[in-house]
Parts: C-alpha cells; structure tokens; sequence
C-alpha cells in the first residue's frame, strides 16, 4: 500500500468519535497525518494538542519550535515530509480532562494504524521518540522516561529517546543539565547526517 492511500485511509478515521464527544472539548476527530514513503527520520510523539487539532499541522506550538531547536531544524527541513515523517501515537487530539490537561492517546489508535505506518517507512534510518507513550510502543520499554533517555547511547546512532518538548518539562530540563549537554549536541549532528543522504 503507498503512503498516500494509507494517508486517506487515517484522515477518514472515527474510530474515536463517541470517545471525543464525551470529552471536555466535545470534539469531532481531525487526524494530523504527515508522512511520505521515502522520509528518513522519523519523529514519533504522544498526540496533537489543541492547536495542532485547529492547524492540522503537526508541532505548530511552543513544543515544536522547542523540539525544532533540539533538532537544529528549520521550519521548512522540519515539515519537509520526503524527509521527515511525523507519525504520533494517536493521530488525533484526544481531548482535556476537567482541568485542562490533555488526555491520553486512545491506545487504539496505535493498535489499528501504528504498524501499518511503519511497514510504508522502510527508508527511516533515525528514529526521534519523544515521551512514554512512544518509548513504550517502539522500544517495548516499560522504564520511566528519565531512565530512557539518560541510557540513549544504547539505541544509538538509529534511535533517540528524548523527553516531550512541552514547557511542562522545563523543570525537567533544569534538574538534568546532562540532556542538552551531551544528547543533544549529538543529536543535532546525528539529524544532519541523514538530513544530507540523498
């Protein structure tokens, strides 16, 4: 199957319909999809926030200009999908609970188009995961998300585990200064290296 069907196939999905309508957000399903067969890097995420349901573009937020900078990116090598592949784990805005926090990604999601997805990327040579729900899914790894990204060295050069980029993590960031330190200077120069394979 070519991405591009596939890509169709996850836009037409409601599967979470019911789900969303019982929400806060009382929301109707809008799946941010945003791959192409031939991307290189692959960046797999949680799900996409409010304004990223509203834009229908994946890390159109402070979180993407933060993982952005991580990556030592610009916009157009980021959103440039013959390159780079952004496949979260749950393609639609899940929803807020009563106090505004983001929900979780409906594991269904996962289960009905995760695999799928990567049997279309076979170019992927670096995978970026970024947070629990990604680290759990592509590394069946149950440690806690400190644990997995302080060992990234073990999944180098073809996969980085990274905490989530959100502001909600700066406390994170302060109390470990080895992560911008030493993981992502290699990480920048691990994404140039397959940003320039041809």
């Amino acid at each position: 199957m070519s991405s591009t069907v596939l890509s169709d196939e996850i836009r037409r999905c409601r599967l979470c319909s019911e789900r969303f309508a019982q929400t806060v957000t009382a929301h109707e399903p809008r799946p941010v999809v945003w791959f192409q067969t031939q991307a290189r890097i692959l960046i797999a995420g949680q799900a996409p926030g409010v304004r990223v349901h509203q834009s229908q573009k994946p890390f159109s937020d402070p979180s993407g200009i933060r993982l952005r900078c991580w990556l030592g990116m610009d916009e157009l090598e980021f959103y440039d999908r013959a390159r780079v592949a952004i496949v979260p784990m749950a393609f639609c805005f899940p929803g807020t609970d009563g106090g505004g926090a983001d929900l979780a990604p409906p594991p269904i999601c996962a289960r009905t188009w995760h695999t799928r997805v990567m049997n279309v990327l076979d170019n992927v040579s670096l995978k970026i995961l970024i947070g629990g729900y990604a680290h759990r899914w592509h590394l069946a790894c149950r440690s806690r998300v400190t644990d997995t990204v302080a060992n990234w060295q073990s999944y180098a050069p073809s996969i980085v585990p990274l905490p989530h980029p959100s502001w909600r993590n700066n406390a994170w960031l302060k109390a470990n200064p080895w992560f911008e330190e030493e993981l992502i200077p290699v990480l920048r120069c691990r994404v140039r290296e397959v940003m320039s394979q041809e």
